[in-house]
């Protein structure tokens, strides 16, 4: 009993890292038209304290990665977190004392990426160092969806803390990363590395060797995840602002709404991860199929006008979010042994990030050209995505074996279909 309680304080130690992370970003849309109007700025400039937040970390994710290989996760995670706490400070301090705090925003925001960077995507690596077999698995489930509650949690927190102040939920970073960080100091243990670090180049050398053997199906892996969180923030954005200039709902009301989608998101995401398992062909079939959904509801939208219709449609686009991730999440983190696990599982962040920086601008400027275009472009966009999973990522019956270094997995060995 003491060992399944230990156990279930490393999970929420571990949970506790993606939640925070999706803070930096979901927590701030509800409050992105208040901002605009407060500050005198463009509907291009405000989008560009998600933009910056993003756009950092997918550059600095992948530094991190190898950092965290080369020494050890909580040496990286625990500073990361401090610096994600500082920029949300210097934002909300300038805004509070600044008669023109823009720059500092943005600033304080670009810090928050950096050290966003070091934070989900070694949770991932961590977990998959921590925990094997199904438990990975089911847990890689939670991470996900820890990272969809933090999505459902934070629209609603960021109009709570806007109703003192509208920069306030930027002084509420750094209360949250404090939590995260006490967490992560009690409760995670990591082995001691006893072998010597591999030299830079000898770590490129695998890296490529990885790459070379199953790069095709590791990209098209992470494509999906990137269009996943393109297409997840950039309906965000759009729900924002119609919620707030069409029907006029602002607040706890506005945020409220904005986490309907993300709650079927989360739930589906902790349910897909308890039921995978490592079994790679339920994997990509789920993938398919989270794929369609997100296809045939987007198409959908178009025929929907009235607010409570359009909502129940777009949730389905959220199951459909929620089959993919924990699938996406479980298929990267056992491709690779320990010793590369936190670049390639940085990498994969990258280029989430990349989608989630590449969303608000991309829809702001769809929403200028036509709504119902829009709506078919991210369709077509999943589609196409569920094409290249289907053709790209083909599983074998095979075990996987490493011949240079260990990984106590289930997993077997995934190939790419040739040919």
């Amino acid at each position: 009993m003491a060992t399944q309680s230990k156990k279930g304080l490393v999970i929420l130690a571990i949970g506790s890292i993606p939640l925070i992370m999706t803070l930096g970003n979901s927590m701030l849309i509800p409050i992105l038209p208040k901002m605009q109007a407060e500050l005198g700025i463009t509907s291009f400039q405000v989008s560009l304290t998600i933009t910056m937040f993003s756009a950092t970390a997918a550059i600095s994710i992948p530094i991190f990665g190898y950092l965290s290989d080369r020494f050890s996760r909580k040496a990286i995670i625990i500073p990361a977190l401090f610096l994600y706490g500082i920029g949300g400070l210097l934002a909300g301090l300038a805004a509070a004392f600044i008669t023109s705090p823009y720059i500092w925003i943005i600033i304080g925001r670009a810090m928050q990426g950096m050290g966003a960077a070091g934070t989900a995507p070694i949770a991932m690596a961590l977990t998959g160092d921590l925990f094997k077999g199904s438990d990975q698995s089911k847990v890689l489930g939670i991470v996900e969806a820890s990272n969809g509650f933090g999505k459902v949690l934070s629209p609603i927190v960021g109009s709570l803390l806007a109703l003192l102040v509208w920069y306030a939920p930027f002084l509420g970073f750094p209360v949250f990363c404090i939590i995260a960080i006490l967490l992560t100091i009690i409760f995670i243990r990591e082995k001691q590395k006893t072998n010597k670090p591999p030299s830079f180049g000898s770590y490129l050398s695998g890296l490529f060797s990885v790459f070379k053997h199953e790069g095709r199906w590791l990209f098209t892996a992470y494509v999906a995840g990137a269009v996943c969180l393109f297409t997840l923030f950039g309906i965000l954005f759009f729900l924002s602002d119609t919620l707030e200039k069409q029907y006029e709902i602002v607040g706890v009301w506005k945020g409220a709404i904005l986490a309907v989608p993300l709650l079927f998101m989360m739930t589906t995401s902790y349910v897909t991860g308890s039921k995978i398992g490592k079994k790679l062909k339920r994997m990509k079939t789920v993938i398919i199929i989270g794929l369609l959904f997100m296809t045939v509801s987007f198409a959908s939208l178009v025929l929907f006008t009235k607010l409570f219709l359009f909502i129940a449609v777009l949730a389905v686009s959220s199951i459909g979010t929620g089959l993919v991730l924990p699938c996406l999440n479980s298929l990267i983190t056992g491709s690779v042994g320990k010793s590369r696990r936190g670049f390639v599982t940085s990498l994969y962040g990258s280029v989430r990030f990349l989608g989630v920086a590449a969303g608000p601008p991309a829809y702001g400027w769809l929403m200028g050209w036509s709504t119902n275009g829009m709506f078919y472009c991210t369709a077509g966009l999943t589609l196409f995505t569920c094409f290249l999973c289907l053709f790209f990522i083909h599983t074998k019956n095979q075990q996987s074996t490493g011949q240079n270094e260990k990984q106590s997995t289930l997993f077997t060995k995934i190939q790419l279909k040739t040919e």
